[in-house]
C-alpha cells in the first residue's frame, strides 16, 4: 500500500497488472476526457499524458458527460484552433453544475502562450500546462482531484483554486516517450525535438514551443525498438522542424547531417517497415537528405513541404529564406531520385500586402508543382508576431476569396493525381478498420494516400499489395481479391 496526498485523505495505490489504479473505495476511478487540436506533436503531446494518467488509474473516455476530468490540448498557429478549444471548454464548463468536484485543463501551446489570463477568463479552468510541462500533467491532475474530493467529503465551499505552469523546462524534449498503444496498432508518432529557432513573421511556435532541442540518436532509436517489439510497423519522426534535427548539438559526420544519420540509424531497426517524418522546411533540404530518398527503402516518397506562398517577395516578408525558385529546384532533385514521392504542402494566402499578383504567383506555383494534396489557410494574425503588425492588412473576404479559389485548384489536382492510380497496385500498410465505415479496413499507400478495401483482423499490420478500383480524390478504393 502506498500513500498519496495529505494524511486526512486516505488515497491508496493497488497494482493491478501494469496499470496503477488510485482508488478511495473499490471501482471508484476517475475518468479522463482528454481533446486534441493541432498537428501531430499536439497528438503525440496528448497520448504522453493519457499514458501518463492510466499509469496512474484514470480511465480515458470518449464521452464528455462521464468525465471527471476534463483536458483540452490546445493550438496556436491560427485562431480558428484557439477559438475552438475555448468555445469547447466553455461548453464543457456546463457539466459543472451536476459535478461540482469536476477538473478542467487546458494544456499546449494556447495554454503557453496565455498562461493564467485562461484562469480569469473561464471561471471554471482549474489546470493550466505549457508546452515544456506535458510530463506534469498527471501528478497536477492528482492534486486537483485530490483537493476537489476532500472539500466535497468534508461539505465545504469549493474555495477557488487552480495550477499554472508555464515555465520553461531543461530537458523537456526528453520527456515525450512513452506510448498508449491500442491492440495491434501498425503505426506511432515519435518525437525527436521541440522549439523551433526560425523565426517566420507569421508564427507563433518559437515563443509556444520555444528554442530547438534534439534528443539524442541512441534515445530515439530505443524508443522505436520497443514500439517495434509493440508490433509497430511504420514511424513517423515529429519536430517543428525535423529535418533541422539535432544541429546545435552535433555535428555532421563525412557529408550527412545530423537528421540523416537519423534515418539511417531508425532504418536500420530490424521489423520497421516503413519510415516517415514532419514537417520539415526546404531551407533543410541539402543534398544529402535529397539522396536518403534515393537509398533508404523504408523512407517513404512522400513529403510535405511547406511552401506558404509563390511569391518571392511575401516569402521575404514572410523571412521563409528561399525562393520560388529554389523551391522549384528541390522539388526537381526530389523526383530525380525518387520520381513517384507524392508532395503535399501548406500555403497561406492572405498575407499581409499580398497582392492579386502576389496571390496569382502562389496559383501558378501550385499549378506547377502539382502537389498531391495542400492545406490551404488564410492568414490569421498571431499575437506578438511581426506579421500582425504589418501594414495593409488584406480584408477577410478577399482572404476568403483566395482560399476557396485555391482550394479548388488543389482539388483538381488530388482528384487527378487519383485517377492516375485507379487500374494499378498500391502498396499499403494495414493500419485497422475505415474511421468512416468500421466494416471496411484502411491503410495508406508509400505517398501517404488513405486506400480503403475489404479484409479481416489478420489484415491489420501488414504490408500487402491491393489493386485501386477507384479515387475519390483524396481516397483510393481497392479490390479485396489481392489480400489473399
Amino acid at each position: 500500500m502506498l500513500c498519496l496526498g495529505e494524511d486526512s485523505v486516505p488515497w491508496t495505490a493497488f497494482c493491478f497488472g501494469a496499470a496503477l489504479v488510485l482508488a478511495r473505495d473499490p471501482g471508484c476511478m476517475a475518468k479522463v476526457f482528454l481533446k486534441t487540436y493541432g498537428c501531430q506533436m499536439n497528438e503525440r503531446d496528448s497520448e504522453q499524458v493519457a499514458r501518463m494518467l492510466v499509469a496512474r488509474g484514470y480511465e480515458m473516455t470518449a464521452k464528455e458527460k462521464e468525465a471527471d476530468v476534463v483536458l483540452i490540448n490546445t493550438c496556436s498557429v491560427r485562431d480558428m484552433a484557439e477559438q475552438k478549444a475555448l468555445g469547447k471548454m466553455g461548453l464543457l464548463g456546463r457539466l459543472r453544475a451536476k459535478k461540482p468536484e469536476m477538473v478542467f485543463g487546458f494544456l499546449g501551446c494556447m495554454a503557453q502562450s496565455r498562461g493564467g489570463e485562461l484562469v480569469k477568463d473561464l471561471g471554471h479552468v482549474d489546470l493550466v500546462v505549457g508546452t515544456q510541462k506535458f510530463h506534469k500533467v498527471a501528478e497536477y491532475v492528482d492534486e486537483l482531484v485530490r483537493r476537489k474530493r476532500d472539500l466535497a467529503e468534508r461539505l465545504m465551499e469549493d474555495v477557488r483554486y487552480s495550477i499554472v505552469d508555464v515555465e520553461e523546462e531543461a530537458g523537456s524534449q526528453g520527456e515525450i516517450r512513452e506510448h498508449l498503444l491500442r491492440e495491434k496498432q501498425a503505426t506511432a508518432f515519435v518525437s525527436i525535438m521541440q522549439g523551433c529557432n526560425m523565426h517566420c513573421t507569421f508564427c507563433i511556435v518559437p515563443s509556444t514551443r520555444g528554442s530547438e532541442r534534439s534528443r539524442p540518436i541512441s534515445e530515439i532509436v530505443e524508443e522505436v525498438r520497443q514500439l517495434v517489439d509493440r508490433g509497430v510497423r511504420e514511424v513517423t519522426l515529429l519536430g517543428q522542424i525535423v529535418n533541422l534535427y539535432g544541429r546545435h548539438e552535433w555535428p555532421r559526420v563525412g557529408d550527412k547531417s545530423p537528421f540523416v544519420q537519423l534515418l539511417e540509424a531508425v532504418h536500420e531497426v530490424e521489423g520497421l517497415a516503413r519510415l516517415r517524418f514532419t514537417s520539415p522546411h526546404p531551407i533543410g533540404f541539402k543534398s544529402d537528405l535529397v539522396a536518403a530518398f534515393g537509398r533508404l527503402p523504408k523512407l517513404m516518397p512522400h513529403v510535405h513541404l511547406p511552401l506558404q506562398s509563390g511569391s518571392d517577395r511575401i516569402l521575404k516578408a514572410m523571412h521563409r529564406a528561399y525562393t520560388a525558385e529554389k523551391y522549384l529546384r528541390l522539388v526537381e532533385q526530389l523526383r530525380s531520385v525518387r520520381p513517384e514521392i507524392a508532395l503535399t504542402t501548406d500555403i497561406i494566402v492572405g498575407f499581409p500586402g499580398e497582392s492579386d499578383a502576389d496571390y496569382e504567383a502562389t496559383r501558378e506555383l501550385v499549378k506547377t508543382v502539382e502537389f498531391d494534396n495542400a492545406f490551404v489557410f488564410r492568414y490569421s494574425p498571431r499575437r506578438e508576431t511581426p506579421a500582425a503588425e504589418m501594414a495593409d492588412q488584406v480584408p477577410e473576404d478577399v482572404k476568403e476569396a483566395r482560399n476557396q479559389e485555391l482550394l479548388g485548384v488543389v482539388d483538381d489536382l488530388a482528384r487527378r493525381k487519383g485517377e492516375e492510380l485507379v487500374g494499378r497496385r498500391v502498396e499499403v500498410l494495414c493500419e485497422g478498420p475505415s474511421k468512416t465505415n468500421a466494416e471496411k479496413l484502411m491503410g495508406r499507400s508509400p505517398g501517404n494516400k488513405v486506400v480503403i478495401f475489404d479484409g479481416g483482423d489478420r489484415h491489420i499490420g501488414q504490408v500487402f499489395e491491393v489493386a485501386v478500383t477507384r479515387s475519390s480524390g483524396f481516397s483510393l478504393y481497392g479490390d479485396p481479391a489481392f489480400l489473399g
